[in-house]
């Protein structure tokens, strides 16, 4: 395996996954400066988001049409232009306009580099491969709260969005020459339909759970827009399975590998996208943080998930896909629910220990279902389980943000008490509950499922196996 190629990777995906969130704690600041309220600019927020649903869904037809490589540079590029726009946004409806923008290249730059890592790596390293791009996952949402917030305090709000135009810049020139050459051409048709009740289901979910999370907007909105995606949800999945060659296919799904690896990945990461909504609230509104410390705080857990990339393949070559899941989903869960019990006298070093460890089995968790995702199916199959996986992982983060939100909003609501410590214990406890469920799926999952991938069994059976007769 050529190590060049998962770190290109790695470095674009980062300030992508680090973009999505490194406005948060810049809000007041930029909305001070374009004339609106940072409860109004949220929508910024979400506009990010909602072009992320909208294209992931066709990222994979583009790759297979015009050529992998050729689509992640120019992802690259237009992640560019929106962060151009953004910094030179004057009023509301630019700056969303510009996030936007920036989302449509995101959507493209993730699933379309997984796409590439998968395609040239060989199976039997492709976990190693993946850790790469596990953890810019994982580690730019903490990231970059604090990171916003330093540039903010210290330069201004513009370069947060200027910043990834030398490192865009150094990744399209770097990822001409390194990542492999995957010419395009074998597309089917577009599936034209498909795509337009794809992109309405999924922004529609996406944008009503933002909009119940983060109320920019009536909560009336958010209702209405998640009524409208699941219709077109249930729409889509009839219209899937009387369609050649639908824009996903879901017959991916049929192959119970895939099946469980989602299914399993998303329940998971609905707890996963409540922890950086969760935490640095907690840490500022509970502990009176400030958001710098709490930041470095949180930034803890970062250390684990980079530790990991160390050990993925050590653990998964020892006791497979399954059982590293089980250890990873209920121990994970379990240091969610350690999150609970923290209060303001709990020694920092405690929480720090706690997070790292946290951290670790989360990486631990992603760099197997990804990997186990790709595990039992062949290339031509890669582009959709690439587009299925980044849809079905933008809709449990928003859930899991929705989630955390109405779990706060549900104490206040039954306690009448203000949003206090009490709230967050409670709303900890649940989403570690949620994310412990994730186990469920992953027990219907055979032993020796991905074993080209994790070389689990693989010697057992060899030796097994009788000697031929000559």
């Amino acid at each position: 395996m050529n190590r060049a190629v998962p770190l290109v990777l790695a470095v674009a995906l980062f300030m992508e996954q680090m973009d999505s969130t490194v406005i948060a704690t810049s809000l007041p600041a930029i909305a001070a400066d374009i004339g609106t309220s940072p409860i109004t600019l949220k929508l910024a927020l979400t506009a990010y988001l909602v072009a992320l649903a909208i294209f992931i869904p066709v990222s994979g037809w583009m790759a297979d049409r015009f050529g992998a490589k050729r689509v992640f540079r120019i992802a690259i590029a237009i992640f560019m232009l929106g962060s151009i726009a953004s910094a030179a946004s004057g009023s509301l409806g630019e700056f969303v306009m510009a996030r936007f923008l920036q989302g449509m290249g995101g959507a493209m730059m993730t699933p379309v580099g997984r796409l590439v890592l998968v395609r040239s790596t060989p199976r039997n390293q492709l976990v190693a491969a993946m850790a790469w791009l596990t953890v810019p996952a994982l580690v730019g949402p903490l990231v970059g709260p604090p990171v916003g917030g330093f540039i903010t305090t210290f330069f201004t709000w513009h370069w947060i969005f200027l910043i990834n135009i030398p490192i865009g810049l150094i990744g399209i020139v770097v990822a001409g020459r390194i990542l492999p050459d995957m010419p395009g051409g074998g597309a089917a048709p577009l599936d034209a339909r498909g795509l337009a009740l794809a992109a309405i289901a999924a922004a529609g979910i996406v944008f009503g759970l933002s909009v119940v999370s983060l109320p920019a907007l009536p909560p009336a909105v958010g209702i209405a827009t998640l009524a409208l995606g699941a219709v077109a949800a249930v729409a889509y999945v009839r219209h899937a399975h009387r369609t050649a060659n639908p824009i996903l296919d879901l017959r991916l799904l049929d192959n119970p590998v895939p099946r469980i690896a989602i299914l399993s990945g998303s329940i998971f990461r609905i707890g996963i996208g409540a922890i950086p909504f969760l935490l640095p609230l907690m840490f500022q509104l509970a502990f009176g943080l400030t958001p710098f410390e709490s930041g470095m705080l949180t930034f803890a857990s970062a250390m684990g998930a980079i530790s990991l990339k160390f050990f993925a393949t050590t653990f998964l070559k020892a006791i497979g896909f399954r059982n590293v899941l089980l250890f990873a989903s209920l121990a994970g869960a379990l240091l969610m629910a350690a999150n609970a019990f923290f209060n303001p006298q709990t020694p920092h070093w405690t929480i720090i220990v706690i997070l790292v460890a946290a951290g670790f089995l989360r990486s631990l968790f992603f760099t197997s279902n990804n990997a186990l995702v790709f595990a039992e199916i062949d290339d031509r199959q890669a582009s959709q389980a690439t587009a299925i996986a980044a849809v079905s992982q933008q809709i449990s983060i928003a859930l899991g943000v929705a989630v955390a939100g109405m779990l706060l909003e549900g104490h206040h609501f039954v306690t009448g008490e203000p949003i206090g410590l009490a709230a967050f214990s409670f709303a900890f406890l649940v989403i570690a509950l949620i994310a412990a469920m994730s186990a469920l799926p992953i027990l219907r999952l055979a032993p020796d499922a991905g074993m080209s991938v994790s070389g689990h069994l693989r010697k057992k059976a060899s030796e097994e196996e009788p000697p031929s007769v000559m």
